[in-house]
């Protein structure tokens, strides 16, 4: 009988799929300490943005996908 990969939960909380299969991450640096920090980039932490290409394969066996 073949056994079902398990999801790690710590990445499945950290990443989403998007519309077309590719992996979104939260950008770091951007939970405390934020005083010193500029608005514009303070802006730019606040979005997603995909994760690398080479890590891609080793996210998506975390997440079972």
């Amino acid at each position: 009988m073949k056994t079902k990969i398990k999801v790690k939960k710590a990445a499945a909380k950290r990443f989403r799929l998007t519309g077309s299969g590719k992996i979104r991450r939260r950008r770091a640096y951007a939970s405390h300490i934020l005083t010193k920090k500029a608005a514009k980039r303070k802006r730019r932490l606040s979005q997603w943005t995909l994760v690398a290409p080479a890590d891609e394969k080793r996210v998506r066996r975390m997440l079972g996908i």
